[in-house]
């Protein structure tokens, strides 16, 4: 009777792999034992973890750190059904208390981002091969030892959520289930929540790092965890903060926007020396402070009265925004002092027939139609994609050992066309949630890192969600800031990342 269930078991599964009137026109009537019995142990081994270890030495900092390598899926049954997350964990060996040994959780965002950029461009042991200022100089960039890599501070582990890497829903499970995202907080949550357990780390300080969307998600994991495991985090990484959609969307009656994205415009045109004569000595943070007040008062000011300027003061602020952002004052006009970061990006360096990245508005290539929002067209992303995932596949199947025919999703444009932002209003917002945890857990610290030249997620966007989050003065405390002169992936430039694990060690109470 055994067998005879597990051949069913394995005739059904059949027919979903192949089409039902398939399997009925061509199927034998009785299938051998022996072809049955195979694939019964393909479907059991399909909804098992798979996990490959490999143990490592390599000196990050000063300090030499011996440690092991877990690569691989682990099956999730829950609410949400049937799921398996690929993730790859570095723990240190030789550990004489692991209940004091902090270990960081990480992701990237997207939505619909596998781990990988994270993992080989700032946390990881081995980092992508580009030059001191992050460019690609050939086609095969490899990858390196990377000393400024956070496995002296604490342990890691890599996560790629479902629809990305090689994370996927199991048969019966409808995928895009996971595409929402409360139902991402729950799935990469509930993750953790294993991870700790099976591996006994309730005990160890734990940390969420998150990039870009991936902040978003730290923030809801961090409130998921809190409620639903009565599981608390030591700290929050926020790499290019996403906590606010209002903060940085551009929609009608948003004036938002158009002041959060003024010093990055500003920064750009410094960068590039197109800002006004009476700026052009001045360093950029000293430029950016100015930027800033003139954005928090007369620009935010002007925007509020809309039609009530008169064209007097309507000229003077054209004329000042000109000066700070290095487009025309007449350009500005003509977009009623409002100008989108799609318009901005082909605007500024325009007369040269070039455009300014959106993830690193540094980068500049010829002007080319369509969204300045995907890859091909924005000059700071393309070959990145391409160079990340050769690199990473490379590493995770030679050194990590980790063997699979099926394709790593690094950015999966399946998961963004599907997914459903819920929220109570138009924007998802997260001021509460993140008050909500900082005064529920008064030990969460909270660190946000920005570059100056992202035009995906401005720094001054940041830090405009967290003066509108209202805490009292000891949670507050908890809140940093670091900002580097570098874009949205701000690691890939060396000496950001030099800079960066200094400032980690600080945060993680190592120094």
């Amino acid at each position: 009777m055994k067998h005879w269930m597990k051949w069913m078991s394995a005739l059904l599964t059949l027919a979903m792999l192949l089409g039902c009137g398939a399997l009925a026109e061509e199927a034998p009537e009785e299938a051998p034992e022996a072809a049955i019995e195979a694939s019964v142990e393909a479907v059991e081994a399909s909804t098992q973890d798979n996990l490959v270890v490999t143990e490592h030495t390599a000196t990050f900092g000063d300090k030499t750190v011996n440690y092991t390598a877990t690569a691989g899926t682990m099956v999730m049954d829950t609410a949400l059904g049937q799921y398996e997350i690929f993730f790859t964990a570095y723990t240190a060996r030789d550990v004489e208390d692991v209940a004091k040994r902090p270990i960081t959780f990480t992701f990237n965002g997207g939505p619909g981002a596998a781990s990988l950029w994270l993992h080989m461009g700032l946390l990881g042991p081995e980092r992508i091969g580009v030059n001191p200022e992050g460019m690609l100089e050939d086609i095969q960039v490899g990858h390196n030892p990377n000393p400024y890599s956070i496995l002296d501070l604490t342990d890691l582990v890599f996560i790629d959520p479902v629809g990305t890497g090689y994370s996927r829903a199991l048969p019966g499970t409808d995928e895009t289930v996971f595409y929402d995202t409360y139902n991402d907080y729950a799935s990469v949550g509930d993750f953790i929540r294993l991870y700790v357990s099976r591996n006994d780390r309730w005990a160890s300080p734990k940390y969420l790092a998150g990039e870009s969307y991936g902040t978003t998600r730290a923030v809801g994991v961090c409130s998921y965890l809190m409620n639903a495991w009565h599981m608390n985090m030591n700290g929050l990484m926020l790499i290019s903060s996403a906590n606010d959609y209002a903060a940085m969307s551009f929609a009608t009656g948003n004036e938002v926007p158009y002041v959060n994205f003024f010093p990055t415009y500003a920064a750009a045109a410094w960068y590039h020396g197109l800002v006004g004569d009476q700026y052009k000595n001045l360093a950029l943070e000293a430029f950016l402070d100015e930027a800033r007040a003139f954005a928090a008062s007369d620009y935010l000011s002007a925007l509020y009265q809309g039609t009530r300027l008169t064209d007097a003061q309507r000229d003077d602020i054209a004329q000042r925004m000109s000066e700070f952002i290095g487009l025309s004052k007449d350009f500005i006009l003509k977009h009623d002092l409002r100008v989108p970061m799609e318009e901005f990006c082909p605007e500024l360096m325009g007369d040269q027939k070039l455009m300014v990245g959106r993830l690193d508005s540094r980068y500049t290539a010829p002007i080319v139609p369509g969204n300045i929002g995907t890859a091909s067209n924005d000059p700071s992303a393309m070959g990145i994609l391409e160079a990340f995932t050769a690199v990473y596949s490379d590493y995770v199947s030679r050194e990590l050992n980790y063997k699979t025919d099926r394709e790593y999703e690094p950015l999966s444009g399946n998961v963004i066309s599907q997914w459903s932002f819920d929220s109570d209003n138009r924007f998802l917002s997260q001021e509460e949630i993140i008050r909500t945890c900082m005064s529920a857990n008064k030990f969460l610290k909270v660190w946000v890192l920005c570059g100056y030249y992202d035009l995906a997620t401005p720094f001054f966007g940041a830090e405009w969600i967290f003066s509108h989050i209202f805490l009292n003065p000891e949670e507050a405390g908890n809140v940093s800031f670091t900002y580097y002169p570098a874009g949205h992936m701000f690691y890939m430039v060396e000496d950001c990342v030099e800079k960066f694990h200094g400032e980690a060690a600080a945060w993680y109470g190592a120094e």
